[in-house]
């Protein structure tokens, strides 16, 4: 397993600069922190001739997602974690909306993009955890991404939920309350 290059603390330590929702309207995934230019992702020959094909230039994109976090920057379009994974967190964000990456941030997906490993459009593709409300905390994608450019963290949540204003802590005694 390649060493994870999103820190642990990632939630407490940046903010979410916006979101990509999905259709569905109840569902999105945050974008977190400016990103990273020492990502892998800018020393790969095949991503930098991918972006240079499409004439789009390259640059820091951040953390996609919290409970499935994917470091975009890191990202080089390897395509393993789509085939270990049994709920199909992700998609290949360029094979349902061929715009460059950051314009993603503000962006609705329906899910409709490719699934498969080898279906990216390119390199300049990325993971998207657009279902990332159905990830089943397995861990497969984390443990085999060549980059270490996922984290999955199911107490992420708590920090997803706060940055919605959705979060409601829980009582710790255990149980419900007798009246």
């Amino acid at each position: 397993m390649a060493e994870l290059v999103i820190p642990e603390d990632f939630c407490q330590t940046s903010k979410p600069v916006g979101k990509t929702s999905h259709s569905d309207g109840e569902n999105f995934h945050w974008i977190w922190g400016k990103g990273n230019p020492k990502g892998s992702a800018f020393d790969n020959d095949d991503v930098k001739a991918a972006y240079a094909e499409h004439g789009e230039k390259q640059v820091p994109l951040g953390i996609h997602g919290t409970t499935v976090a994917v470091d975009w920057d890191s990202c080089v379009a390897a395509g393993e974690c789509f085939g270990v994974c049994p709920v199909q967190t992700f998609q290949w964000y360029r094979t349902e909306k061929d715009i460059p990456a950051v314009k993603c941030l503000g962006e609705t997906f329906e899910g409709t993009g490719l699934t498969e490993a080898t279906e990216r459009l390119d390199a300049s593709d990325k993971s998207q955890p657009i279902r990332e409300h159905d990830c089943t905390i397995c861990m497969a994608c984390q443990e085999v991404c060549p980059q270490g450019a996922i984290r999955i963290e199911a107490a992420n949540l708590e920090w997803h939920e706060k940055a919605a204003g959705t979060y409601v802590k829980m009582e710790s005694s255990g149980g419900p309350h007798q009246h």
